[in-house]
């Protein structure tokens, strides 16, 4: 008997390796000796570099960079080998660095995230993936470009910054002094969103409330937005909003698509890759995902859905086990998910769930294996029978 482990963080409460934990031990207290396997998930958040670490083994690197208003900060990322290295954008840049009455994404700079980069390149990265999802900011990705060489000036001639502010007055992008070394390297970008630059949808609008930007700063910010977008236009012929995914990460996307030629994938999707998920599901009797909440954005690209697509591609059984459901859920089961338990057994407080998330988790493993073991044995009855 072999299981696959693959689900995702249950937010505050469990991290995917101790759900993975939680689901050996609830196999093994069922089934006996048995093998299980376990691929820490993440789709291009906080907590991406570890999960492919935990899976791949390799270095974890720290470096002090900037925060994204710019103080000194200890962040980290992963040398999966001596050419490969995985960063997350949360360690440098993310929402989660700046205090909350701090956050002013006309101020904030993702310049740590290019320090990052820099620092992989060093050690000798030429396959760079990035997971930028969690930021704090809304500059269009100019600190981020600035850290490796890039340079923003306005109309005068001054030198920009790179902050959300500075939108704004960007004139000219020049990249003559680009590092070098990234001319020899491969930029893979785990994303999940499709949204363009600028607009209704665009990285201002949709996102910019979510870091700080009240009604006026965002007004402001998407003016700027609009000026670098032209600004981007001139320089290399390319309508940032003509991209999917531009506006990821406050622009991050658009910078690195037009100034770095990186290309974004699905986070899951590249996450499943790094882990060598095909390589470790092949020969395995049944793949177990799961996620704080399923509901019908669980189904638009996320992990369960990620991980569904997977598991049918490779003609294994997959089910889920999620703490709770909500509105559009069963999606799901068009994605390759056969069964979805949650792991609340009455009705409860939100509070009384959280703070009861391990104990919880584990008994609802049991549950969820103890029905596994009755279709086993209603199909090896079965075949006996014929």
């Amino acid at each position: 008997m072999k299981f696959v482990f693959a689900s995702d963080s249950f937010k505050g409460t469990l991290t995917s390796a101790e759900t993975g934990a939680a689901l050996t031990a609830a196999a093994r207290a069922v089934f006996g000796e048995c093998e299980t396997c376990v691929a820490p998930i993440a789709d291009g958040g906080e907590g991406v570099a570890d999960a492919v670490l935990s899976a791949r083994g390799g270095r974890l690197i720290e470096r002090v960079v900037r925060d994204p208003l710019g103080a000194p900060t200890r962040a980290s990322f992963g040398m999966l080998s001596d050419t490969e290295a995985i960063i997350e954008m949360a360690s440098a840049s993310g929402l989660t660095l700046v205090r909350p009455e701090a956050r002013n994404p006309e101020v904030t700079s993702t310049y740590g995230t290019g320090e990052l980069v820099r620092a992989a390149l060093e050690l000798g990265a030429t396959d760079i993936t990035i997971g930028i999802g969690g930021s704090a900011t809304n500059d269009g990705g100019m600190g981020f470009a600035s850290a490796l060489g890039a340079k923003f000036y306005d109309r005068c001639g001054e030198r920009l910054a790179g902050v959300g502010g500075d939108l704004a007055r960007v004139e000219r992008v020049d990249l003559s002094e680009l590092d070098p070394r990234l001319s020899r390297a491969r930029i893979t970008v785990m994303c999940d969103v499709t949204n363009p630059l600028c607009g209704e949808t665009g990285a201002t609008r949709v996102f910019g409330p979510q870091k700080g930007a009240d009604p006026e700063m965002v007004e402001r910010l998407e003016n700027g937005m609009q000026t670098y977008r032209r600004a981007l236009l001139r320089e290399f012929g390319v309508d940032a909003n003509d991209l999917p995914g531009s506006g990821a990460a406050g622009g991050l996307g658009a910078a690195l698509r037009i100034l770095f030629n990186a290309e974004l994938k699905s986070g899951i999707e590249v996450m499943l890759d790094l882990v060598r998920f095909d390589d470790l599901s092949r020969s395995a009797d049944l793949i177990v995902t799961g996620e704080g909440r399923a509901d019908g954005q669980s189904a638009n690209g996320k992990v369960l859905s990620g991980v569904g697509r997977r598991a049918r591609r490779l003609g294994v059984p997959c089910v889920a086990l999620c703490g709770s459901v909500g509105d559009g859920y069963r999606a799901l089961y068009d994605s390759g998910i056969s069964c979805i338990m949650t792991t609340v057994d009455s009705p409860m407080p939100l509070a009384d769930a959280l703070a009861r998330a391990r104990e919880l988790y584990y008994d609802g493993a049991v549950r969820l294996f103890q029905l596994v073991k009755i279709g086993f044995e209603l199909g090896a009855r079965r075949r006996s029978a014929q």
